[in-house]
């Protein structure tokens, strides 16, 4: 997303024929594994701000961006204007467990969010029982400065850069495999014939992310393990010979 996309779409601001925005959010890591640099995301919280919105940043894979720049979460969040950051834990390990931040509840609409903010989650789903349980995973991640979240994403993305790497091999072989995207932290997305994809899916789960190019979508995990990698690479190599 970029700022030029956002002003495209803000327009009939007060009208009452038109649905009024109030958020913007992006992704960190991306969907497609890609990532916001800090400069981006404050370029695009400017943007938002100006027209009286707010920027959301959804993190399900904060850590493994926050592992892939090498900086610091308030380089990328706070520092540059984000609103509030959905905090992911279940991709680094944590069952269930995910917080949501107001990073200034002192602003008017910031205020708001905060008072609302405990109320939110009986609006919207429900308010687990003994949730502090669901919570203690969270202190374990991110406490002694997200030393486990950070080691669980380096992880993750170490892995996927063994499975690009592996890939780019195999496609230097075959002229049937292409992988298009960058892989910057855990995901890896490669294009394949369909018969090779439903070859691979007869062992492994994953998704085809786009049915008219045959890109699927591989992610690396905190608990991958290089044996996985290796063998994905193996049956993607016999599939294509």
């Amino acid at each position: 997303l970029t700022p030029e996309l956002i002003e495209s779409q803000i327009f009939d601001m007060g009208v009452v024929h038109r649905a009024q925005p109030g958020v913007v959010s992006i992704t960190q890591t991306t969907e497609l594994g890609t990532l916001y640099q800090p400069a981006e995301i404050k370029k695009i919280a400017e943007v938002t701000h100006k027209h009286g919105l707010l920027l959301h940043l959804d993190g399900a894979r904060l850590s493994n961006a926050a592992a892939a720049l090498g900086s610091s979460f308030k380089e990328f969040t706070t520092d540059v204007g984000v609103d509030l950051v959905s905090v992911g834990g279940t991709k680094i390990g944590a069952l269930a467990a995910e917080a949501v931040i107001v990073i200034d509840s002192t602003s008017a609409r910031g205020k708001l969010l905060a008072e609302a903010m405990p109320y939110l989650r009986k609006t919207s789903m429900q308010l687990p029982s003994k949730m502090r349980f669901v919570s203690a995973q969270l202190n374990a991640l991110f406490e002694n400065k997200a030393a486990v979240a950070l080691a669980n994403a380096r992880h993750a993305n170490s892995m996927a850069k063994k499975l690009h790497e592996g890939v780019v091999a195999i496609a230097a072989k075959s002229s049937s495999v292409t992988l298009p995207n960058p892989t910057q932290a855990n995901a890896v997305f490669p294009i394949l014939p369909a018969e090779v994809t439903n070859k691979l899916l007869e062992s492994y789960r994953f998704y085809v992310w786009n049915q008219a190019t045959g890109q699927v979508r591989w992610m690396c995990a905190w608990d991958t393990q290089e044996s996985d990698v290796d063998g994905l690479l193996a049956a993607l190599s016999a599939a294509v010979s």
